[in-house]
């Protein structure tokens, strides 16, 4: 079969769901997809709505059944759903049922691997049962740990005769790796539902798949650790927080100046000294690779540990900033060098290098234990501290929320507001 653009509208708010869907049709998408979360929050009027307001395209509902697959695929059916989407783990009683109850329907049956053990052995049984279309699908948990692998379609492609679709943070690059593996449906979500211009978006996939070349693309890819600072590069504070479940910035911790694009990213080295003591910090300086950002535990107190003379080593070495739980001071001359620093205090007094410290070892720093190699990303807002196990991870969620921004911004100029777009007062707690 050509190659098929599925448009996951995997909202929860109805209203919002449906004008990305007139856009997304606009710039060509061939099937519409009721994600599961919309299924969930409105129900079936979702695929009722959709087969409404678009009779000429194929409505796909994402029930993600497991059990009770007749009763499911008949609603689905007699709401307008043309594609009905079953777990491919589901008890092979209830996957034929599915079959059946679609052909009494006229409704097609997609089987989501998601979660298959023995994938292979699975979709030739899949296959057997009658089954329509098998989704090779990569769950977004698993996308944000930067995973992306096209083999298994490859392998799909050379054991089962049925379409395959692909589907789990494609872009216009990772789309047209997935069709020259093998697949023929392109499940995309947020690269066009997060699209401030879902129609544009849409047309980009239909020329990339068309002629077989990827697009360049900055957002909607997912990265592994080789491409953790460029992310962190992008993303803000506010980002890294709402991915981090709201989690809290360092206390206290200011930026001492900041200035349009004022951003600082890299791993941590730690140092812990007293207040006023600045041996180790200078000396951490000369222990520091290039890219890292000095972080400091200094009592939180006066006397400075940090000036001048120090950022402009630090420049010298290209280290990436310098995040003190304690003082600072030469703040105008470092602004003047556009260093990212960030510090509790400023003071014009400083200690005496007396070197009780210690380079490399966990401190407490706004409340907030950090580790040598734990990852530090700061702007004008603050600083936000991402254990280096969960860094990746993290990343790529606070990637997912700027993407999710860009299209809220633009929907907001459009004539709306945050609450109304939202629909908040309907999700506020009872």
């Amino acid at each position: 079969m050509k190659p098929v653009i599925q448009v996951a509208l995997d909202f929860i708010d109805l209203a919002r769901a449906l004008q990305v869907a007139r856009e997304a049709v606009q710039g060509g998408a061939d099937w519409l997809e009721a994600g599961t979360p919309l299924i969930k929050s409105v129900g079936l009027d979702s695929v009722r709505k959709l087969r409404e307001l678009f009779p000429g395209k194929t409505i796909v509902a994402d029930l993600k059944t497991f059990d009770a697959g007749r009763l499911e695929v008949e609603m689905a059916a007699k709401a307008g759903a043309g594609i009905v989407c079953v777990l491919g783990n589901a008890p092979d009683a209830t996957l034929k049922e599915c079959v059946l109850a679609g052909r009494n329907y006229g409704a097609r049956i997609m089987a989501d691997l998601l979660g298959v053990e023995s994938v292979e052995a699975r979709a030739v049984e899949l296959v057997g049962f009658g089954i329509d279309y098998l989704n090779v699908h990569l769950g977004i948990d698993e996308q944000m740990q930067g995973r992306q692998s096209f083999d298994l379609i490859r392998r799909l492609a050379r054991r089962v005769e049925a379409p395959l679709a692909a589907a789990g943070g494609l872009n216009t690059e990772t789309a047209v790796q997935a069709l020259k593996a093998g697949a023929s449906i392109f499940i995309v979500g947020g690269a066009i539902t997060k699209s401030p211009d879902a129609a544009a978006a849409t047309r980009l996939f239909k020329k990339a798949l068309k002629e077989k070349r990827p697009g360049n693309t900055e957002l909607y890819r997912r990265v592994g650790p080789e491409g953790l600072l460029e992310v962190l590069r992008k993303v803000s504070t506010a980002n890294l927080s709402d991915a981090l479940h709201r989690a809290a910035g360092l206390e206290g911790i200011r930026p001492i100046n900041t200035w349009k694009g004022l951003k600082m990213a890299g791993p941590a080295l730690t140092v812990r000294t007293y207040p006023g003591d600045w041996a180790k910090p200078v000396e951490a300086v000369d222990q520091a690779e290039p890219g890292q950002v000095i972080v400091i535990e200094a009592g939180g107190r006066t006397p400075a540990v940090w000036g001048e003379l120090a950022t402009s080593s630090a420049v010298v070495k290209k280290l990436a900033g310098v995040v003190i739980d304690g003082a600072i001071r030469d703040t105008s001359d470092i602004a003047g060098l556009k260093f990212p620093a960030f510090s509790r205090l400023i003071c014009p007094q400083a200690g005496e290098p007396k070197g009780l410290g210690e380079i490399g070892v966990p401190i407490t720093v706004g409340g907030q234990r950090v580790m040598t190699g734990d990852w530090v990303a700061g702007d004008a807002d603050g600083v936000m501290v991402i254990p280096r196990a969960e860094a990746v991870e993290f990343a790529n969620r606070a990637m997912d929320v700027l993407e999710k921004e860009n299209r809220l911004r633009e929907e907001i100029q459009r004539g709306g507001t945050l609450a109304q777009i939202t629909e908040l007062l309907k999700w506020e707690k009872r």
